[in-house]
Order: C-alpha cells, then structure tokens, then sequence
C-alpha cells in the first residue's frame, strides 16, 4: 500500500467515525477525536470484514459503518462506565 493509499484511508477512515456516531441512537459521551480514531479502526475493519463477501464499495462502505457504529457504542458504553469512576 502507497502513501496516497494510507492517506485517503484515514479519511475515509474519520468520515465512518462521523457516521458511525450519526446512527448510534442517544448522546455520546465520547471525545470527538476518540471517535475519529475508533472510526479509522473500524474502516481497516469492515474493509477486511467486507472483503470476504464484496468488492462493492456501496457494500463494503455499509458494513465500515455498521462496524463503527457498533464500535462507537460499545466504546461508549466502557467509556461512560469509566468515566463515573473517576470521580
């Protein structure tokens, strides 16, 4: 993979964070950068989720955003859960 490559992949990577977000129903206790992390995460693994079943990038793009939705939620569920311990 080249460097253009990598790039556009964190891109694309902090859009589906965004997105991921969108669907997640309820506010969000996440920072924002932190969703934008767990999104580039979870479109080198819905990619890697996708190309098992796919090569359509409409397809592979919903299940990057599925992926991130659920890793969006389940990251806020601990981070929350965390975060009432602190105090």
């Amino acid at each position: 993979m080249e460097i253009t490559g990598i790039i556009s992949a964190l891109i694309v990577g902090i859009i589906i964070g965004a997105l991921g977000r969108l669907i997640v129903p309820g506010k969000q206790h996440l920072p924002i950068w932190l969703t934008l992390v767990l999104g580039i995460v979870a479109a080198f693994l819905g990619g890697w989720i996708a190309s098992f079943f796919t090569s359509a990038w409409l397809l592979v793009l919903i299940v990057q955003v599925l992926v991130a939705a659920g890793i969006v939620y389940l990251a806020d569920g601990m981070y929350t859960k965390n975060a009432g311990k602190t105090a």
